[in-house]
């Protein structure tokens, strides 16, 4: 339903946006690569069955990181997955979660800069409290002797698919400090008091406003679309500022606040949480894990770099409005949110990373330039047995495919996707379903004659499937939509 929306109602949103300024190349992109993603009429992978023949075909993905269901949730198994086997100790962990003032959070939505000097203060103000409480439990003659580590995710929306760049890290629920031979030996600190969250939001406020100052801006001072953004990027400005302040951008409706959906719910006590506010800075650390149990911190960190919108909760509405569905309901009992489809991709849009905006950081003894991590991360096991040859040795693999398997000699820097079928799902892809045994590759086809040559020897159409008319979306039926940017 996610594609059919978007393929259906980008072109008008894109060629109305083009009026009005037109987007960046980068969201038009991500936007486009999502419409090709999964079709086999863009690239795909001719496999074989080494025992029976049977033969499957399996299309390209695009690989952005922006809202694609698929390739998100792959990022986000493939970096769960490595941090869970190669980086973080067998050592207890707490999901430290920082929240921001917000009309900050649409200027962290573009600046990449900013948002790292944003990020750095929260996760700083996080260890230096740590190394204060070390060395007032350890008894440590410096702070400097007690040693941090956490890795932080950068998540850019919220429930209702607002544009609410915030923090997830995940910290070393402790320090490491070396012991009398020389050694780096963990110390648990377990959880902090009220009195130290609160601590860490004030520090993470004072340098949050330092950081602003030097580039020039104020906390009170941010404006609802900042003037550098509007003047180069108008369209951008208006999706980040409604998606933001949760306003509906485009119709009759433009400028009022987006329709929700709330149910009637029952006041429940809140019990206490670790939780503190300072500013409109929001820091929370609730969650903490047993570093032994790798299956729940895998979980977790799963849940850390998630995609920003699950497909099981997003439906259609008999008038044509889109319907998100909320993981849990909020205090007030909303539940959902209600948008227009060109409201809903006008959000899309705002999720949307700009480029070199990095959405993972490590921080502490887990960086990749630390000088301890060498004796931090778990060791590698002993390098598998050689595997089984790609490729059919009774068919001679096209030169696409030859050139592919070269390049895979060296170590991937990413899992392979039927790695992670296994791990996550447990399902074996790459077993055949009609005796069981291996698929190798037989081609990779890049080129549109290659493509249509494969689907025409498979019988397959060379246009993707449409769905029928009465599945297809349609506009809302109270009146045509009015596109208002700025």
């Amino acid at each position: 339903m996610l594609h059919r929306v978007v393929r259906v109602h980008w072109p008008s949103f894109l060629e109305r946006a083009e009026e009005a300024g037109g987007l960046p190349r980068f969201v038009v992109r991500e936007v486009e690569a999502y419409l090709e993603c999964g079709l086999l009429a863009h690239g795909l992978v001719h496999l074989r069955c080494c025992d029976c023949g049977q033969e499957l075909v399996v299309a390209f993905s695009c690989k952005r990181r922006g809202f694609c269901p698929s390739c998100v949730a792959r990022r986000m198994s493939d970096a769960a997955a490595h941090l869970v086997d190669d980086v973080l100790p067998e050592v207890p962990t707490r999901q430290w979660v920082c929240s921001l003032p917000w009309r900050l959070r649409i200027l962290l939505g573009y600046d990449r800069r900013l948002c790292a000097e944003v990020m750095s203060a929260f996760t700083g103000a996080v260890s230096r409290s740590l190394r204060h409480r070390a060395k007032a439990q350890l008894g440590l003659p410096s702070v400097d002797d007690a040693h941090v580590g956490a890795v932080t995710f950068i998540q850019r929306s919220d429930s209702a698919l607002r544009l609410n760049v915030h923090a997830h890290s995940l910290f070393l629920d402790g320090v490491y400090v070396r012991d009398s031979i020389g050694a780096l030996a963990f110390h648990a600190l377990g959880a902090p008091t009220f009195e130290d969250m609160e601590q860490v939001a004030q520090w993470t406020h004072a340098r949050i406003v330092k950081v602003l100052l030097a580039h020039g801006r104020t906390l009170d001072g941010l404006s609802d679309e900042p003037a550098e953004l509007t003047h180069d990027q108008p369209v951008l400005a208006s999706c980040y500022a409604a998606s933001a302040a949760d306003l509906q951008l485009l119709g009759e409706s433009a400028g009022q606040k987006t329709l929700k959906l709330v149910q009637p719910v029952r006041a429940v006590r809140s019990e206490a949480r670790a939780l503190a506010e300072y500013g409109g800075v929001n820091v929370h650390a609730e969650v903490a894990i047993d570093g032994r149990d790798r299956q729940r911190l895998e979980h977790v960190l799963r849940y850390m770099a998630r995609p920003p919108l699950a497909l099981d909760r997003l439906s259609l509405r008999d008038d044509g409005y889109v319907v998100y569905r909320f993981k849990k309901a909020w205090r007030d009992g909303t539940h959902a949110v209600v948008l227009s489809p060109a409201d809903f991709i006008a959000r899309l849009c705002a999720l949307v990373p700009p480029p070199r905006f990095h959405l993972m950081r490590y921080l502490g003894v887990l960086a990749g330039h630390s000088s301890l991590r060498a004796e931090i991360v778990p060791k590698k096991p002993a390098a598998p047995p050689k595997q089984l040859p790609l490729f059919d040795e009774a068919d001679e693999p096209t030169k696409s495919a030859k050139s592919a398997t070269k390049k895979k000699t060296a170590e991937p820097s990413r899992h392979p996707w039927s790695w992670l079928l296994q791990r996550v799902f447990a399902v074996d892809i790459l077993k055949c379903e009609k005796c069981g045994g291996r698929l190798r590759i037989v081609e990779i086809a890049k080129q549109p004659d290659e493509i249509a040559r494969v689907l025409n020897e498979r019988g397959y159409p060379r246009a993707p499937p449409r769905a029928p008319p009465d599945a297809e979306p349609r506009a809302p039926a109270h009146g045509q939509l009015r596109l208002v940017f700025g």
